[in-house]
């Protein structure tokens, strides 16, 4: 089979925003209880109570991580494509709530992104589990 470039674009920008998913994940999760202090105290002056940042502030890192593994390797690719906007959509929200417009730009890019992707998962995701569990479900190893 000769990859197309389509595949290929499709491939880098998958691993691209899946590194940097899987980046911020990564980081956070050794200083997780650090880190959700942090981000309670952004939060401090906003309309958000501390009830809800509290919990978002531990899964973000989690949902970060998994989504960055996921796309990394190609697994559950449609689902964590619209894992990953909704996230994003989360951090634009809470971007907002405390005016840090500055956040907001790379938060858009990574939301272009899972939305490109997602447009053009179905027909160039070869380099993925999800192709290779699509061609063993087909008899075609």
């Amino acid at each position: 089979m000769m990859t197309s470039p389509q595949q290929l674009s499709f491939l880098l920008a998958r691993l691209s925003v899946g590194m940097s998913m899987f980046g911020h994940g990564l980081v956070r999760l050794p200083k997780l209880h650090g880190f959700s202090n942090w981000m309670v105290g952004q939060f401090e002056k906003s309309m958000l109570p501390e009830i809800v940042v509290t919990p978002f502030s531990y899964i973000l890192p989690v949902a970060e991580l998994l989504v960055g593994i996921f796309l990394l390797i190609g697994l559950f690719t449609k689902q964590t494509l619209i894992a990953g906007s909704l996230v994003m959509i989360a951090l634009i929200f809470g971007s907002s709530m405390i005016e840090e417009w500055g956040a907001i730009p790379s938060q858009l890019i990574h939301a272009a992104f899972f939305s490109v992707l997602l447009t053009f998962e179905k027909s160039y995701n070869c380099f993925a589990v999800d192709a290779v569990l699509e061609r063993n479900r087909q008899g075609n190893i």
